[in-house]
């Protein structure tokens, strides 16, 4: 063990590893990039993360820079939990540490997992809506923001936190809090990091109203966009700014959040259709009942699934080209099931309704999982996850899919979109073979040019998750410069020292991101 792990093991109470095996594992997440770290950290309380900071940050005030970043349960597709400096795992931080049943408020550590509260917040028939995955963590979806498949409806994590504990790169731990403009002014005079930062951060607020003000009606993650949500009325709160940060601005410890009664057992409704318009007219029909979850595949997902052995005839009928649609209702359902079934008259007779009962249960699972098989079963190469969670408004997906199909005979690449309809963010996930010479640069192209069609069709690239290291090669390129300059200040009142995280975001470089790409496939798909 080297001397930086030794030392650090008896600065805390959880553990500091660099053996290879450890270090090999946490040098991949779900991006297409491996970037060895040269210490992996277990921190398992807020204390001990804060021991950590000081000591890096005393590094970097020494002219000996190490990059810190956390990391949760590394499910990023941007490489953003990745790093060749020390990474910070909270795995440890899984805790839940209080619950209010009466004002539906619980607090936990940053590294409980999604499965994991709401598993817990059941027993009192609570929960947090976020149509995330299982090991997710809570911190995790802070930092990445995700646009997940509850959020048409529920709006995403954003929409049940209530206060963040975050540790500064100072070590110095930050609690917030809605504050009125007198308990900030009287703040922003303490001779503390807290009162330096809130009387840093107002200014940049005043100095940027009009850079703010244009950021209301975007759909970008990239940068820190959710600063137009920290002044509301007379009062700031710091904690939106956390929101998508990808733990640049510091590192998440403790979480409140307000959970809300369980819903009953969904009902679901898939249809599948030849002409995307006839699918979105479908989908525009039931948007207004509020459905849970509203997701679009396309057909040749479906098709490859049942190739693989998957019981879809069904569902598929004799049709081999087109889209399905999947609904989902927790609230009133049989009102909207008994709706949709009125209004089959209205679409053509190719197309087919599935609605559910006890007879097709097993049929509507299997094109749950049909898209799970698309993404894990592949005789060689990968679904790398390059173009995926970018925003495209609902009234371009046609023109979209035409702009695809000229980019699929370019880049002999199978290109099946799929998708949340109600939040608007669709990913596309073709086949790579990773050992291929010139993967690399296939990968860049693919990434650029799908860059290019949806910001043809008023889409956003880094429209459902920040931009990591990935999208940012596309995303710093395009960025207006007074947006960037508002970001940069931004990053340098919390991280003075550039120390978390620095090469994310808009610290990351096309030549650093785009010479760490894997050259194999993971040991082990994570879909």
């Amino acid at each position: 063990m080297g001397k930086i792990a030794k030392y650090l093991n008896q600065l805390i109470v959880g553990n500091v590893f660099d053996t290879p095996e450890i270090i090999e594992e946490y040098s991949t997440d779900r991006s297409a990039l491996k970037i060895k770290p040269k210490i992996v950290a277990f921190p398992e309380s807020t204390d001990d993360i804060q021991r950590l900071l000081r000591f890096f940050n005393q590094l970097s005030q020494k002219d000996i820079p190490i990059s810190v970043t956390p990391r949760g349960s590394g499910t990023d597709e941007g490489g953003a939990d990745l790093s060749n400096g020390i990474i910070i795992s909270t795995k440890k931080l899984n805790r839940m540490l209080e619950i209010d049943p009466r004002e539906r408020l619980v607090r936990v550590q940053s590294g409980i997992t999604l499965k994991e509260l709401n598993t817990a917040l059941s027993v009192g028939g609570l929960t947090i809506p976020i149509g995330g995955r299982d090991n997710e963590t809570i911190g995790g979806l802070i930092s990445n923001h995700p646009s997940d498949e509850f959020s048409g409806k529920y709006g995403g994590i954003y929409n049940f936190v209530e206060r963040v504990e975050v540790v500064l790169s100072s070590g110095d731990c930050l609690q917030t809090n809605r504050l009125k403009k007198y308990v900030v002014a009287k703040k922003a005079v303490e001779k503390s990091a807290e009162g330096e930062i809130y009387r840093k951060v107002s200014k940049i607020i005043k100095e940027n109203e009009k850079v703010i003000k244009e950021l209301e009606n975007g759909h970008s993650l990239a940068g820190y966009p959710m600063i137009k949500e920290l002044k509301k009325r007379e009062t700031l709160d710091l904690m939106p700014i956390f929101f998508g940060a990808q733990g640049t601005l510091g590192i998440i410890s403790e979480v409140i959040l307000r959970a809300v009664p369980l819903r009953s057992q969904p009902q679901r409704v898939v249809a599948t259709f030849k002409e995307i318009g006839t699918a979105t007219k479908f989908m525009d029909a039931i948007k207004p009942m509020k459905p849970r979850r509203l997701n679009l595949y396309d057909l040749k997902i479906i098709m490859e699934a049942r190739e693989a052995g998957k019981n879809l005839d069904g569902i598929i009928k004799k049709l081999e080209d087109g889209y399905a649609v999947l609904a989902s209702f927790d609230e009133r359902a049989n009102g909207a099931l008994k709706k949709i079934n009125a209004m089959r008259k209205n679409f053509p007779r190719n197309a087919k309704f599935i609605i559910e009962s006890a007879n097709s249960t097993y049929t509507i699972d299997e094109l749950e999982n049909a898209l799970t098989n698309y993404l894990g079963n592949i005789k060689s190469g990968e679904r790398v996850p390059i173009l995926t969670d970018f925003y495209l408004p609902e009234w371009n997906i046609s023109n979209f899919l035409n702009d695809l199909e000229v980019l699929h005979k370019k880049l002999d690449l199978d290109l099946e979109l799929y998708g949340s309809y109600s939040s608007s963010i669709y990913n596309l996930r073709p086949k790579f073979d990773l050992d291929e010479e010139g993967f690399n640069k296939k990968a860049t192209t693919f990434l650029k040019a799908g860059a290019y069609i949806i910001e043809r069709q008023s889409g956003e690239l880094a429209g459902g998750t920040p931009e990591g290291r990935l999208k940012a090669v596309v995303t710093n390129v395009s960025m207006q410069e007074p947006e960037r300059i508002m970001y940069t200040e931004l990053k340098k009142v919390f991280d003075p020292n550039n120390l978390l995280n620095p090469d994310i975001k808009l610290g990351a470089t096309s030549k650093f991101t785009l010479t760490h790409f894997r050259d194999s496939a993971l040991p082990k798909i994570m879909i």
